[in-house]
């Protein structure tokens, strides 16, 4: 086993985020990675902001962060991964064990150790740290050609493929995407590049609506203007997938009345504590409503779509601040009339 004191981005509670030194571990089956760079996430504004991210509530200070790319530091002899390789690390861990790891589901692992996540205690600490200690398999070497800022949009990218993948075959498919935060918008682009014919979006922030055609959408609408609801309500509904990337009650509640008999609606949006369902017109349409939850493989496919340039994320990135500003990142990354992407340089 091994040692060393590292500076780190730790939450201990609601509004209580601080720049720490802490005592890293690792043996030598592990990789140490030098961090680089990290995106702020939705669950850490949760956990900054309310000291919980849904049903995970802290109970010990932890590191935040799961959206982070570094450069290896050191590996375990037998690996093929090379100290000086650049490398995007897959925050996921799974158990590899149980029934549903092994049937290939291992995103929905009961089980499941993911980084900068307080599901579990001791809780699993995350990525904002000048370095980490993470498995060989966590780690996807990437081209030294491709932008650091870029390969750490991996994690959410592979969020959205995984979503699309849900929706089954885009070719030739008009799509919607309500809520166009990060997430909304690299499914518009990850819709786009997976053959729909149109993708439309819409957000209740102006800001948003822009960023959403600048990442593809054809048009981005205020969901509150009753027109565009009443042109895409009529005939039975004017779209053959949603996707309600949103979380908002109200959002989730819509998208059945906005997709054809026989469409298929996504959610993975969360938030929305209590909805008011159309559940008759959802039966009587025959939609399907699927549900989509993290990534599995799609993770690779993400830093291979962003080496490749198949989607370009940077639209999306609002400001990058040094990990001694975290907390002023934080607040930026709250406000969505302000940022849709932050990321922590270290």
């Amino acid at each position: 086993m091994q040692n060393k004191t590292v500076k780190a981005v730790m939450v201990k509670g609601a509004r209580d985020v601080r720049l720490e030194t802490h005592t890293l571990a690792w043996n030598e089956d592990q990789v140490l990675v030098k961090v680089e760079r990290g995106g702020i996430c939705g669950s850490d504004i949760h956990y900054f902001q309310h000291g919980r991210a849904g049903m995970s509530v802290l109970k010990s200070p932890m590191v935040l962060g799961h959206e982070f790319v570094g450069v290896i530091e050191q590996a375990p002899r037998e690996s093929a991964l090379k100290p000086g390789q650049r490398v995007a690390i897959n925050p996921s861990q799974p158990c590899q064990q149980c029934d549903i790891c092994l049937s290939g589901k291992q995103n929905l692992c009961r089980a499941m150790r993911f980084m900068g996540s307080a599901q579990f205690y001791p809780h699993v600490n995350g990525g904002f740290a000048q370095y980490v200690a993470v498995n060989p398999a966590q780690c996807v070497p990437y081209s030294e050609a491709a932008k650091p800022e870029t390969i750490a949009f991996a994690e959410p990218l592979a969020v959205c493929i995984h979503a699309v993948k849900q929706a089954g075959d885009l070719t030739g498919k008009r799509v919607l995407v309500t809520g166009a935060g990060p997430i909304g918008c690299l499914v518009i682009a990850a819709a786009l590049a997976s053959g729909a014919t149109e993708v439309i979006a819409t957000d209740i922030s102006a800001r948003c609506r822009a960023l959403a055609q600048e990442m593809g959408a054809s048009c981005a609408q205020d969901p509150r203007d009753e027109q565009v609801i009443e042109a895409w309500s009529a005939n039975g509904g004017a779209f053959d997938v949603c996707f309600e990337a949103s979380g908002a009650s109200s959002a989730v509640a819509s998208v059945v009345g906005y997709t054809r008999p026989g469409g298929i609606i996504v959610q993975l949006g969360m938030g929305a504590a209590e909805v008011n369902y159309p559940v008759g017109p959802l039966l009587v349409k025959e939609i399907q409503l699927r549900g989509s939850f993290r990534f599995i493989d799609e993770f690779t496919t993400a830093v291979r779509w962003l080496e490749a340039g198949k989607i370009n994320p940077l639209p999306l990135l609002s400001a990058q601040l040094n990990m001694e500003e975290a907390v002023a990142a934080l607040e930026l990354a709250s406000d969505k009339e302000r940022a849709a992407k932050v990321q922590l340089i270290f």
